[in-house]
């Protein structure tokens, strides 16, 4: 794999995870192994030393959780993408992490292509979560909104990104958009690059998130 290499932290208080998750690492064409932590507040330490651009988290550590480290990490480090751990694929503790900004979840007993796959994906600006995972959250996360100027919130928005953003949040993929709309693949990643830019969110997930917190789509 050509170009420069994704960095890669690594926090989880089981060391024969790490140790397991150290040896997928390694193995993986484009991957840096660059720091490791048994918690959160390890990590940030480690983080303020080692720059990382995608964080492979435990969600249930000690000390320090990951729901308050994801948070802490997309704050001192937002170039830093979050890929969460978990032993359940539907875990709400999970679902609290992705809403404080991580970018999605892997479970534990993922292959070293599916991590490897998982991180490049999330570096690349994707969210890696399941489509049923995708409901479960929306689930988890939708609430009675209040009142909401949707004009207003859409004002940053062409009439094409937000005919972009509509299907964006029924978790359609780029290739479905685009058939939807009669666009290029590229011209569909450039909306969608721009309305996350315009919108300040950090990926696919978190538009979906952002529109039922807002009232935008109905629970």
């Amino acid at each position: 794999m050509t170009g420069p290499r994704i960095r890669v932290a690594l926090a989880d208080d089981q060391e024969l995870m790490r140790s397991a998750l150290e040896v997928m690492l390694e193995a993986s064409p484009g991957l840096e192994l660059v720091a490791q932590a048994a918690d959160g507040i390890e990590l940030l330490e480690r983080l303020r030393v080692h720059r990382a651009d995608v964080v492979v988290m435990d969600v249930r550590m000690p000390r320090l959780d990951g729901i308050e480290t994801t948070k802490r990490v997309r704050a001192e480090h937002p170039a830093s993408r979050v890929l969460v751990l978990t032993t359940f694929d539907l875990d709400e503790y999970v679902f609290a992490a992705v809403r404080a900004g991580a970018s999605g979840f892997l479970t534990k007993d993922a292959s070293a292509e599916e991590l490897a796959a998982a991180i490049r994906a999330v570096h690349a600006g994707d969210a890696m979560l399941a489509p049923r995972a995708t409901a479960s959250l929306v689930d988890f996360v939708a609430q009675v909104p209040g009142p909401v100027d949707a004009e207003t919130l859409l004002e940053p928005l062409t009439a094409r990104e937000r005919e972009v953003l509509a299907l964006l949040v029924t978790g359609a993929s780029n290739e479905d958009i685009a058939a939807r709309l009669y666009l290029t693949g590229n011209t569909v990643k450039t909306h969608v690059k721009a309305i996350l830019a315009k919108l300040e969110l950090p990926d696919r997930v978190h538009v979906i998130i952002w529109a039922y917190e807002h009232g935008l789509v109905a629970g």
